[in-house]
């Protein structure tokens, strides 16, 4: 009996219960409509978000972003490995094994800023993209090959190596001579460089956003500008051109210049073992030649001297003969 009676008065504080965290008493509905609002197990703010979410529509919201970029929903877009594969047609050669998995990194990395809508290309990305190039591919074996990787991985993604180019030589003929505060003062938006008139862009952009290739050629302005290239450094003045001259967050910047430098710190270690080993190499190469040419004496000397004997021999033939 006890315990027909506890399931009893649990039976009825259970409509309590549910009650006690809906918004108002509500009778269940017959209805057979779509609408969240009319299930008791959810409060009218719940509710209107979960209808809002069920009659979403890509690029349909009212929003300032989706007016700006709602256009482009539903527009197709190559995948990571896509872009892998048009850049190894437009290469149409192996890449080195010891560089493989960096112009991996590289196409993925290039391929997913491209395909953000909130991108704009500007001379600071090419600059950083241009400095990132020319250090991975400094001391590739062969130097032909390396400008073919440069130009198939900016081509790769949709992007003109001339402008790129253009761009990055502009804005370093730009930076050449200034100093840190001249860069910084430009950064704020002052005067009328081509670095100021895009910091304008960006502090008025709301949607702006910031790439790992932008933020290196941030670094790029620094090391002209006579900032020394230590990551803590590197960082405070990183800290300081976007978050206080350019009004951006700093966080992503930041990290990206501690892995520039560590990544900088591998390629230059790189660069001194494949200088040792073409020291080495060249050392090798000259100890077999100096080996062949003391061998090609010695038998040059064996023979000279075979000769003698077969000539000595044939006199002292000849004068037997002649008596």
């Amino acid at each position: 009996m006890k315990f027909s009676r506890t399931i009893t008065l649990a039976f009825f504080a259970a409509p309590a219960a549910v009650t006690a965290f809906t918004a108002a008493p509500v009778s269940v509905s017959r209805s057979s409509s779509l609408s969240m609002a009319d299930t008791p197990f959810f409060s009218t703010d719940i509710a209107k978000a979960l209808d809002k979410e069920v009659s979403y529509k890509p690029g349909k919201a009212d929003t300032d972003f989706a007016r700006k970029y709602g256009h482009l929903a539903g527009v197709e877009v190559k995948t990571v490995g896509e872009a892998f594969t048009t850049f190894t047609d437009i290469l149409g050669t192996p890449v080195n094994a010891l560089y493989k998995g960096i112009c991996t990194d590289l196409v993925g990395s290039l391929h997913l800023i491209m395909v953000n809508a909130r991108f704009v290309q500007d001379p600071v990305f090419s600059l950083g993209l241009v400095s990132v190039l020319d250090l991975v591919l400094k001391n590739y074996p062969e130097q032909e090959t390396a400008k073919r990787i440069k130009s198939a991985m900016i081509t790769s993604v949709g992007l003109d190596e001339a402008t790129i180019d253009a761009d990055a030589a502009k804005l370093q003929a730009w930076a050449q001579g200034k100093s840190r505060d001249e860069i910084a003062s430009a950064l704020k938006g002052e005067g009328d460089s081509m670095l100021a008139e895009i910091a304008t862009g960006v502090k008025g952009d709301e949607y702006w956003m910031y790439s790992r290739f932008f933020g290196i050629g941030l670094i790029k302005m620094m090391e002209m500008a006579g900032v020394e290239q230590d990551m803590s450094v590197a960082y405070d003045v990183m800290e300081d051109w976007m978050s206080k001259c350019l009004g951006k967050a700093h966080f992503t910047a930041c990290s990206d210049s501690d892995l520039y430098f560590k990544q900088k710190g591998k390629l230059d270690m790189m660069e001194t073992m494949m200088k040792e080993i073409e020291i080495r190499e060249k050392k090798r190469m000259a100890d077999r030649l100096e080996a062949k040419a003391e061998m090609a004496l010695i038998a040059a000397d064996k023979a000279e001297k075979l000769q003698n004997e077969i000539d000595t021999e044939a006199a002292k033939t000849e004068e037997t003969v002649e008596s």
